[in-house]
């Protein structure tokens, strides 16, 4: 679903360059390659095995390993290098959400477009569990992506109905999904169960609301300032 979103709201044109801010292990980058192979594509990422795993999965693709909470220098080659960013469930995972987009900036071009999306709604036990330190609003993520000296073009929430619905559903399995996913032995029915529900989700997903009041997902479309960039 946040593929779908981030595919739309980015309006890739050909051989472009794309920054993935927080890359993980390269699955959002492997989406793009896949779709667009004539995009050129950097990844920044925190985790030295994320950027490895990512590398191996998107051979054509570049992955760094940069800790954007800190003062970096960035090379020549890379300074400015995008000309599109996503930043895609990231921001949720950090303290201090406007110094990463700051930090990312060095790396992108004037004008460049940047789609951020965010969780938002209630946060379950599970997402304590995989480090979520807080959830968004509409009004908190434009603050952040005004804070870190972008230009908003459009902060909505999206992902309504069924996004809400899945939240829900892990929101009410509570602290036995943490379980299910750290025992190293799952019962065998649970796991078909659990993979069934995802396969409904992702057809139910579909047809979701792009924009809509209700949404429990956040995204923002932003652009860096045409005449201004962060020195490298």
């Amino acid at each position: 679903m946040r593929a779908d979103i981030v595919k739309r709201c980015l309006r890739l044109k050909p051989h472009a360059r794309v920054v993935d801010i927080g890359s993980g292990q390269g699955d959002l980058a492997a989406m793009l390659a896949r779709e667009y192979p004539q995009t050129d594509l950097l990844g920044l990422e925190l985790s030295g095995e994320g950027v490895a795993i990512a590398a191996a999965k998107v051979p054509s693709a570049r992955f760094v390993q940069r800790d954007l909470l800190t003062e970096e220098r960035v090379s020549d080659e890379l300074a400015g290098f995008g000309e599109y960013a996503v930043c895609s469930e990231v921001l949720e995972h950090v303290d201090d959400p406007e110094r990463v987009l700051r930090s990312a900036r060095a790396y992108l071009a004037p004008g460049c477009r940047v789609v951020i999306t965010v969780p938002g709604g209630p946060m379950s036990a599970f997402d304590h569990h995989i480090g979520h330190r807080r959830h968004h609003t509409r009004e908190s993520l434009r603050r952040i992506v005004e804070r870190a000296g972008l230009e908003p073009v459009a902060v909505f929430r999206a992902g309504f109905p069924f996004f809400n619905l899945y939240r829900l559903t892990v929101i009410l399995r509570g602290k036995g999904l943490i379980a299910d996913v750290s025992s190293e032995q799952t019962n065998a029915v649970s796991s078909r169960l659990a993979a069934l529900v995802m396969r409904l989700f992702r057809v139910l997903f579909r047809f979701n609301l792009l924009r809509s009041p209700w949404g429990w997902q956040m995204v923002a479309v932003a652009q860096v300032p045409k005449t201004d960039r962060p020195a490298a």
